[in-house]
């Protein structure tokens, strides 16, 4: 009878499952399909930018890391590229001056226990703290939400394609020669939001390296 129970309980969980997995994917591809239309809005309206507004750039950087939670052990190296805009071109109401809103993509891998595929893509907002500013640093916080996929699930990890809050504090490298560069640490938290009853999260830190375009 015990054997019966595990039969009948074992389809219902695979089909428990599945779903989960079907609605969690739902829900990222909307976080993307909302994030690209971000892109194509922002693309048009910025056309008709006046000289007062902060021009469009665009720009890519190298994240190096490890987590910390749940078991120290997950190495990350990632491409970033990102578009970033004046915060008032984007969104239909008043914001600070020092406000803007960038689109960004990532592809990378695990570097170590195991080689293993991540990609993400996303929005952030970031702000620079424009009283610690000097004529070649400019500072900045920054904080958003990508979806992610990742080739692995570690322990009690149930989802491939999960939500990957991200916040973070770096400068801007101010150059009269050549395109500014930056250098940035961020938190890096992978979780499927209780989209799956397995649901261990993964924490990383990440420092970046980047250039404007």
């Amino acid at each position: 009878m015990h054997q019966l129970d595990m039969a009948i309980r074992q389809p219902s969980e695979i089909a428990r499952r599945s779903m989960a997995t079907a609605v969690c994917c739902r829900r990222i591809i909307l976080v993307v399909l909302i994030s690209l239309g971000a892109v194509t809005v922002t693309a048009s309206m910025a056309q008709g930018q006046d000289a007062a507004h902060v021009p469009t750039r665009c720009g890519a950087a190298l994240a190096v890391g490890n987590d910390y939670t749940p078991n120290s052990d997950i190495g990350l190296a990632l491409i970033y590229g990102f578009a970033q805009f004046d915060y008032d071109a984007v969104w239909p109401h008043r914001a600070p001056d020092p406000l803007r809103f960038k689109v960004e993509a990532s592809a990378g891998l695990t570097t170590w226990p195991y080689r293993r595929a991540v990609a993400s893509a996303g929005i952030m907002a970031q702000y620079y703290l424009g009283s610690l500013a000097s004529d070649s640093l400019r500072p900045y916080a920054e904080a958003g939400i990508h979806a992610i996929y990742t080739d692995f699930r570690e322990e009690g990890q149930g989802l491939r394609f999960n939500f990957n809050p991200q916040a973070g504090i770096g400068t801007d490298i101010l150059r009269d020669n050549g395109p500014d560069l930056f250098i940035a640490l961020r938190a890096h938290h992978i979780s499927n939001a209780g989209l799956d009853d397995d649901n261990t999260g993964i924490n990383s830190l990440l420092l970046m390296f980047g250039t404007y375009f």
